[in-house]
């Protein structure tokens, strides 16, 4: 049996729906794919840009080019490509709720996801600070941040704060967790049997023996040591600048950066249309693309489909392994 992985679009006015579009045209052999989505807005998208769309009941099965099963959404507001609009906004946030209800009663094998416009959520009255948190709440587990391509995955120590709060953010218990859920999935999730991961230290040249900073002595070695006694192969603290050579890379199955922007950047410069974000430590894998709602490329028919493709094979390889498992 395939899995059956739940699709959901994103923000409506955004790139999502056309790139789901873009998604049905292919021939599909690894997964059965089920979008949640308002039915109009998809026929908009597919009329935009050119292609054929023919929307199925979920419970039937998409085998031409052009086919999509959808669980039907209805937007209380028409939609306009590049405008967002917040009475939209409930529907964009029961869509995600749907879904992720729908992979932990079993009914769905993954969930991958869209873009959303967090702007447009809050201004609708909603208080959201993103999709990680939302479908980590919904579950009741804690959950890391992990971006990938084929070149490097990262996982997240912290993940959307400011900087003068990282330092703070970085204790011995959130440390051991992150390391914990992100070791757990390199094994369940990805089929690596004994992992490698690579830990960076918070300050430049890894604090430099304590001159440039004490986090690296006073809580990420000690959190390192103790879990390497558990038998995990840890790495580091490694100074983040020459982490990511090429011939240290090929050493590591995965990188843990203290904060966003001490690993995201050279893991989109590696290949950013290819990445994808997953949310390691759900019961379900979930993968979403590596980019935002694009509203300035919206309904123009260029937006490159290539991270919602790769999301797709990612969340389906994902859930056939831990089915198999």
């Amino acid at each position: 049996m395939l899995p059956r992985l739940a699709l959901v679009p994103g923000e409506p006015a955004g790139i999502g729906p056309e790139l789901c579009v873009r998604l049905a045209q292919q021939p599909r052999r690894d997964c059965r794919l089920v979008a949640f989505a308002d039915p109009g807005v998809m026929q908009a998208a597919a009329a935009a840009l050119g292609l054929p769309l023919r929307l199925l009941d979920e419970q039937q099965e998409a085998r031409a080019p052009g086919e999509l099963c959808l669980r039907p959404l209805a937007n209380p507001a028409p939609t306009r490509f590049g405008q967002p609009d917040p009475r939209n906004a409930a529907t964009v946030i029961a869509a995600l709720a749907q879904a992720s209800d729908a992979c932990l009663s079993g009914e769905f094998d993954g969930v991958v996801t869209g873009p959303v416009h967090k702007a447009a959520i809050n201004a609708g009255g909603i208080a959201y600070t993103g999709t990680t948190e939302l479908l980590a709440a919904r579950a009741g587990r804690e959950v890391v941040m992990m971006l990938a391509n084929d070149i490097v995955r990262v996982a997240l120590a912290t993940t959307h704060l400011p900087l003068r709060r990282v330092p703070d953010a970085i204790t011995t218990d959130a440390l051991t967790s992150v390391l914990r859920i992100t070791h757990a999935a390199m094994r369940d999730d990805f089929g690596i049997g004994d992992p490698v991961i690579a830990v960076l230290g918070l300050n430049p040249h890894a604090g430099e023996a304590g001159h440039l900073g004490h986090e690296e002595i006073e809580v990420i070695e000690p959190v390192m040591a103790a879990l390497r006694g558990e038998g995990m192969r840890l790495i580091g603290p490694l100074p983040a600048d020459t982490a990511f050579l090429p011939q240290k890379l090929a050493g590591f199955d995965a990188v843990l950066a203290m904060y966003h922007d001490q690993g995201l950047p050279v893991l989109k410069y590696s290949g950013f249309e290819q990445a994808v974000n997953l949310t390691l430590g759900l019961p379900y894998p979930r993968v979403a693309v590596d980019h935002g709602t694009a509203l300035d490329l919206a309904g123009k028919g260029i937006a490159d489909p290539s991270s919602l493709f790769a999301a797709v094979q990612t969340c389906a390889r994902i859930a056939t392994l831990k089915s198999a498992s």
